[in-house]
């Protein structure tokens, strides 16, 4: 778990994070009650949601995969490099049969926004570096 983490994860007092290269702020919470549950991410102006279930489904495929894995952030309209957490977390292979985002025109950039709310979850451990960042399951 991350230390020095200011929120509880709630729409009231959301956690307030860095995108893994540490270069924008991000605020994220658990929306528990939306339908269905969401994972919401504030970033500067711009929300962007994805599937709840998303935590518990990357979790577990980091944990089969047994290493670090390149996160591969990428725009929903472009394609992300195979092997990557962002390639996994649109692919019709995983879990939920394609993408984690949530509203069409922003479902990308799931390896920018989800990993460091894993990593305060104490789920994952995430590089930190300007960019080619990897992350694995604890």
């Amino acid at each position: 778990m991350v230390d020095n983490v200011n929120g509880t994860g709630t729409r009231d007092d959301p956690w307030q994070l860095k995108t893994p290269s540490g270069q924008s702020d991000i605020e994220a919470y658990r929306d528990e009650a939306a339908d269905p549950p969401a994972l919401v991410v504030v970033a500067v102006k711009t929300e962007v949601r994805y599937l709840l279930r998303s935590l518990d489904d990357l979790h577990a495929m980091l944990k089969a995969h047994g290493d670090w894995m390149p996160l591969g952030s990428a725009d929903e309209q472009k394609t992300p490099a195979e092997g990557t957490v962002e390639a996994w977390a649109r692919s019709p292979e995983n879990p939920v049969g394609g993408w984690y985002g949530m509203k069409k025109g922003l479902r990308g950039r799931f390896a920018n926004y989800v990993p460091p709310v894993m990593e305060v979850l104490g789920l994952a451990e995430v590089e930190h570096n300007p960019k080619n960042n990897r992350m694995r399951a604890v």
